[in-house]
């Protein structure tokens, strides 16, 4: 299977977020951002690391980065490769003595330690096709279509509704509420079925 390259394009959180961090993640070669929902600490553990911080002890994904190397493996790159009742899940791939193995990750975990590591980070097609967010772009609504400035619209069901709310929370950036919102409307679109 061919994965989608994807890079780090930030952490986000809102005030009624109760310590949970959307984590970015905008494709190489494409304009879609894939928000997960992730912990304070795997948030602070990845931006720790990519502002060059170094915390006076070790972190959890520093001892997981010194064991690789320590054994003589190299992590070669963490893949995104399922979405499963709304939670992803990763894999750790990983050379050790001539054999390729994986670990089972969380998301979070991976991409922190691939970071620390400097691996590339993948997404399986399906799963960026199912909760990817097309980005904006200068005067192009997210469903393609050009932006009429002069024609409000007027949702006319519930579905638009929630689309609407999806293309306001990318606009501004809140990658927390439009994870949500987009789970939100996969749900109703599986009851309409």
């Amino acid at each position: 299977m061919d994965f989608i390259q994807v890079d780090i394009i930030g952490l986000s959180t809102s005030p009624s977020s109760g310590g949970a961090y959307a984590l970015v993640l905008g494709e190489v070669d494409g304009n879609r951002r894939l928000p997960i929902i992730i912990g304070a600490f795997e948030a602070q553990a990845i931006a720790l690391e990519l502002e060059k911080i170094q915390p006076p002890r070790p972190m959890t994904h520093d001892l997981l980065r010194d064991l690789f190397e320590s054994v003589g493996a190299e992590v070669l790159d963490v893949v995104i490769d399922e979405l499963r009742e709304g939670t992803f899940f990763a894999k750790i791939r990983y050379i050790h003595e001539g054999d390729e193995d994986q670990l089972d990750s969380r998301p979070s975990d991976a991409v922190a330690l691939a970071v620390r590591v400097d691996a590339p980070i993948y997404v399986a097609p399906d799963v960026l096709e199912e909760a990817g967010i097309p980005s904006d772009e200068e005067g192009v609504a997210i469903s393609g279509e050009p932006v009429e400035e002069d024609e409000p619209s007027t949702p006319t069901s519930q579905l638009e509704r929630l689309e609407e709310q999806l293309d306001k929370a990318i606009s501004e950036e809140d990658y927390e509420r439009a994870a949500k919102l987009r789970d939100d409307i996969e749900k109703y679109k599986n009851e309409l079925n």
